[in-house]
């Protein structure tokens, strides 16, 4: 295999965020007739526009959300009570998870009536995020440097597409429309672990965090662009995936690649700057 000469640089940068401990707005539901919520712990639900509770949440009980009229109303039988509020927050009164989707997940639920329509949201801080990425997105059961490029692969991903489904009410999307995520039900110690050992490490070009693309496999060779227009960091370089079957856009760091390469004794970072091209390293600076 031809050497990859890599020349490793670590920046320090500031993201400036207005509220860092929940930087990161996720889409779990999104026009939805009905959604099931819940706290492993005791919590309760908070009108966003007045910040007063508007109902307390028992400890794994389940309760079960539906639009009404212009407000959020909780269903019980053949019963509606209203919170006579279009948007709440469900918040555990201490540590603890939040669920929907028969997932658990960090941080806060957001729940809105929009149109008549519920739209339920994961705000959680980023490397809490990641954590619920990089085991969806990769397997566990990966080489370590490849699942510690994937965090920071991912990290960069989203901080760059913040706001991109802002139409929605909401940052991104929790499936591969956007990165998959898993919330904390996905979380396993190895994954969390290569999170964890890379905090706050993204991927940057021309002092901007890139777009961080990455696919299953390319089947020989990734691809430069297939969206019309190339960004500088992206070039069709060999994958590195040969025998596996073609899998994803092809944009980017291939995933089986990063893995056999990380199997051939290559390191996170020098993983990453082989796929993208002339990058440098920087470490975002939480308390701007």
């Amino acid at each position: 295999m031809k050497k990859i000469l890599i020349l490793l640089a670590i920046l320090i940068i500031n993201l400036i965020v207005a509220n860092p401990s929940y930087a990161i707005k996720i889409g779990l539901l999104t026009n939805v007739e009905e959604a099931g919520i819940g706290t492993n712990v005791n919590g309760r639900m908070i009108d966003t526009h007045t910040n007063k509770t508007v109902c307390t949440v028992d400890a794994m009980k389940g309760y079960m959300l539906v639009p009404y009229k212009r407000e959020i109303a909780i269903k019980s039988g053949s019963h509606f009570y209203t919170l006579e509020t279009d948007s709440i927050v469900l918040r555990p009164d201490s540590e603890g998870f939040v669920s929907t989707k028969g997932k658990w997940y960090r941080g806060f639920l957001m729940i809105k009536n929009i149109d008549g329509k519920l739209t339920v949201i994961n705000d959680i801080d980023l490397e809490n995020y990641i954590k619920g990425v990089v085991p969806v997105e990769m397997s566990p059961s990966w080489e370590y440097e490849a699942l510690k490029a994937q965090a920071i692969a991912a990290r960069s991903f989203a901080l760059a597409n913040l706001g991109k489904q802002s139409r929605l009410g909401y940052d991104l999307k929790d499936n591969t429309e956007d990165q998959a995520y898993g919330g904390a039900s996905s979380e396993t110690k190895i994954t969390s672990r290569a999170v964890e050992e890379t905090d706050g490490l993204v991927l940057t070009y021309d002092m901007k965090i890139i777009s961080a693309y990455y696919f299953a496999s390319a089947g020989g060779m990734t691809r430069t662009s297939i969206w019309g227009s190339d960004l500088p960091y992206l070039r069709a370089v060999p994958s590195f995936d040969d025998g596996v079957k073609k899998n994803g856009h092809g944009v980017g760091m291939s995933q089986h690649g990063a893995n056999n390469l990380a199997k051939q004794g290559y390191n996170a970072y020098q993983i990453l700057q082989y796929f993208y091209q002339n990058v440098k390293f920087a470490k975002l600076n939480n308390e701007s």
